[in-house]
């Protein structure tokens, strides 16, 4: 079913799409309502924009299947009589997932958030397959990837995305844009004024916590150019998922209200909230309106309503009333309360909603929702009308504690991503055996599979390996899978392309300690003295890994055209230097002990002189650029003042992520320019309190270094309006080469000299004295490094 921006068609949309056929809110009744010949359109119209060349060379055809395959099917044929390649399937996004298996697995292409590799062969290969999904859904999004990776998307990116989406198979995605100015229409008719909304509304970069009830008003308000162009959009974003016969996902009220409701509304009863990780009141605490209160069920009917008949509704509605806010009474029967007012606000409006719920509460507070709290929070609603996202399954899958949700049907999701942070890390060798133990699970009510993670543009192999898993029900052979990999993610078989992403495959990607991975690397945390990392690997098997795909290149130029080859230039480069960097920390922290300033000096020399040779390199990366991510957040304003404030709302999140830093350095990006003016300067404030606390024979005075990094390096940052080019600078390959001349005999000259107390700071070991225990070691708990066993020789010895 497609939208238009006519009204009345918009009505018909929401009688049709509420009331046809008697639904009853059943997860089996959930399908899409959009024509055949819609669908099929949609698919033929993608492969057109993905080839334009070789379109012809593919006919689509969108047919239910049979009984059995009720979770939905793909069909591929390509026969040695045809040219053409026949794509067959349920839906639309079916049909577009058999397209994408038919490059992926045949033709050895890839197409990624990165870049393409779509070197067809000139006679493509025949196949006869007919696949079924193993699930019913296939989840996308995180609420917080709408801030920390979609915040300033315009229609050309989201276009892009959906195709991806509709390629992978994706058919519940989340469609979250454009909420604002249906939020404003309810609370403007309730008896707000603009200037209420204006104390509410967060910015477009932290939209996300503002919608949970995290907080209000950081980095509003919003203007009615935003509000309009935001509609727009979300209109097209819409009608083009629905064209692919996609589910999208709508937002439903949870009960945090403005603070005004408690003026025009003063006999209601409301809760006011914590604060959030301390942030002031200014920001904090919205209102909570408690859920017996009929004003509850006015609202969150009134904005199913308002938002259906502006843009229709597939019943499926997400909702996350605790998000890292926990219930005002720690009792079953109030929990249950809250649910189930939550549930009625929903059905008042649509009697055949579907509330889908993020179960990341019961993943980060385990503690305090115990059995008891979960049960009546998830028997709150009827059995099957409650979907839950079981959000890090991959490490700690919650509906083994919580017995499959209690009967609650479920989507087994991968999380992995933290603030859209950089960082090569995955658990792959485990994601493929734990869908397969969550289907095999006795009396098991998972009925899907998702992607969660909250930014997105990072490890595409994570992502990929689960993907696949809608259609695998094996766990792969990975040393096969991984080569595999390669030369569907480059286009060339090459042995030491292989031999690099073993390396990788058996350490950064090999994590299995079950923590979550925040990218809170030593690099861009704010400097202090015995900061312990977490890792979960040998470092020194990064840097192998950068040997041999400088090696691969070297035996196959062509790679150097390769588009996501020169993505993984930089970003294994980049990871490497980060390697480099902890090397030369730990270097430092040592002759820090020693009060050796002479020392001192050498070291810093080599850090400032990495960081500024890291931030020229990730100038050649599109991918890496502080640039497009301002410019994209400016394109928004039609004002000066609007541009400033969303340059600002951009730079914030990525840095100080609130006014004092309240959440510091979470959403750190490894970016041209961030590393600079950013990262740089706050190390040169850090190493010269180190070398004058010598000098002075004192201890190093961390408050007033804090206090002074704070007001000459990260506020000026987020307050500056200095330009940064948005489109890469310089070849990627050239620099690579360049640095790895350079860094690689610095590494091999320091690790070799390394001690043994430096060498277990650098693997995140041990700290360096008692005292230091206290520092950093909740948050970075001490790890030994996975042992690896490498088939291939190294090109420089193993330390």
């Amino acid at each position: 079913m497609a939208n238009v921006g006519n009204s009345s068609h918009l009505i018909l949309v929401l009688i049709f799409s509420i009331f046809q056929g008697g639904i009853g809110g059943s997860l089996d009744n959930i399908r899409t309502r959009t024509s055949v010949d819609i669908q099929a359109q949609a698919v033929r119209d993608l492969i057109e924009r993905l080839l334009p060349e070789r379109a012809s060379e593919f006919n689509v055809k969108v047919e239910p299947g049979l009984l059995e395959e009720e979770n939905g099917y793909f069909q591929v044929i390509k026969s040695p009589e045809n040219t053409t390649v026949f794509l067959q399937g349920s839906t639309g996004v079916m049909a577009a997932w058999g397209f994408h298996y038919y490059l992926t697995q045949l033709c050895h292409c890839q197409v990624s958030w990165d870049a393409d590799q779509l070197d067809l062969p000139v006679i493509l290969p025949e196949v006869s397959v007919r696949i079924t999904s193993l699930d019913k859904f296939r989840y996308y999004q995180n609420t917080c990837t709408f801030s920390y990776s979609f915040a300033w998307w315009k229609w050309p990116r989201w276009e892009r995305e959906i195709d991806w989406m509709a390629m992978n198979g994706i058919n519940l995605p989340l469609a979250f844009t454009g909420q604002e100015i249906i939020w404003q229409r309810v609370y403007l008719g309730l008896g707000l004024k603009q200037e209420d909304l204006d104390e509410h509304f967060a910015g477009p970069a932290f939209f996300a916590w503002q919608r949970m009830g995290n907080f209000r008003a950081w980095g509003g308000p919003l203007s009615d150019n935003w509000q309009q162009a935001t509609l727009i959009l979300q209109h097209k974003i819409l009608e083009r998922m629905r064209s692919f016969g996609m589910t999208p996902v709508l937002p439903a009220f949870a009960g945090h209200v403005p603070r005004a409701m408690e003026r025009v509304y003063p006999n209601a009863s409301y809760t006011h909230l914590t604060s959030w990780l301390n942030f002031q009141d200014q920001y904090c605490c919205p209102l909570f309106l408690q859920p017996t209160e009929p004003l509850f069920t006015e609202i969150g009917s009134r904005f199913i309503k308002e938002m259906a008949l502006e843009f229709g509704s597939d019943h499926v509605y997400n909702c996350d009333v605790f998000n890292e806010v926990r219930p005002t009474q720690a009792d079953p029967v109030f929990v249950s309360s809250v649910g189930t007012a939550v549930f009625n606000a929903m059905t008042t409006a649509d009697p055949d909603a579907i509330w889908l719920m993020q179960g990341w509460l019961f993943k980060s507070d385990a503690d305090y929702w115990t059995a008891d709290l979960s049960k009546a929070l998830l028997t709150s609603v009827p059995q099957g009308r409650m979907l839950i996202l079981d959000l890090q399954a991959e490490l700690d899958p919650q509906y083994i504690r919580l017995n499959s949700f209690y009967g609650q049907p479920f989507v087994f999701c991968l999380l992995h991503n933290f603030g859209g942070t950089l960082g090569l890390n995955g658990a792959i060798q485990i994601i493929s055996q734990r869908v397969i133990d969550a289907r095999n699970f006795p009396n098991s009510t998972m009925v899907g599979t998702g992607l969660t993670m909250e930014g997105i543009d990072q490890n595409y192999v994570v992502y990929d390996k689960m993907l696949e898993m809608g259609w695998r029900d094996k766990v792969p052979n990975l040393n096969q899978w991984f080569d595999e990999y390669t030369v569907r993610r480059y286009g060339v078989n090459n042995t030491a392309v292989m031999s690099a992403w073993r390396f990788l495959q058996n350490s950064v990607y090999n994590d299995s300690s079950r923590r979550s991975f925040r990218g809170q690397y030593v690099l861009v945390t704010r400097p202090a003295l015995w900061q312990l990392p977490f890792v979960w690997y040998n470092p020194h098997d990064v840097i192998l890994a950068w040997d041999h795909l400088i090696s691969g290149l070297m035996t196959e130029p062509l790679l150097s055209n390769a588009s996501n080859f020169r993505h993984d230039m930089v970003d294994l480069t980049r990871q490497s230097m980060q390697e480099i960097f902890h090397l030369l920390y730990s270097q430092l922290l040592e002759v820090y002990l020693e009060k050796n300033s002479t020392a001192i000096e050498g070291i810093a020399y080599k850090m400032i002189d990495l960081l500024q040779d890291l931030d020229e390199l990730l100038q050649t990366g599109k991918k890496f650029l502080l640039g497009k991510w301002i410019a994209d957040a400016k394109s928004w304003g039609t004002t000066e003042g609007e541009k400033l404030q969303y340059e600002w709302n951009a730079r914030n999140q990525i840095t100080l992520w609130g006014p004092r830093g309240e959440i510091r350095d979470y959403a750190a990006k490894q970016w041209a320019g961030v590393v600079a003016d950013y990262y740089k300067p706050r190390w040169e404030v850090f190493i010269r309190e180190m070398q004058m606390s010598l000098d002075e024979n004192r201890a190093f005075n961390k408050k007033a270094y804090e206090t002074l990094v704070f007001s000459a390096v990260e506020e000026p940052f987020t307050t500056s309006t200095k330009h940064y080019s948005d489109v890469p600078i310089g070849d990627p390959i050239v620099k690579v080469m360049t640095l790895y001349d350079k860094w690689r005999k610095i590494y091999q000259q320091d690790s070799k000299s390394l001690s043994t107390k430096a060498r277990k700071l650098w693997r995140g070991q041990s700290l360096p004295d008692d005292k230091a225990k206290s520092a950093k070691i909740k948050q970075h708990p001490r790890k030994q490094p996975l042992s690896t066993a490498n088939k291939t020789p190294p090109i420089f010895p193993a330390q």
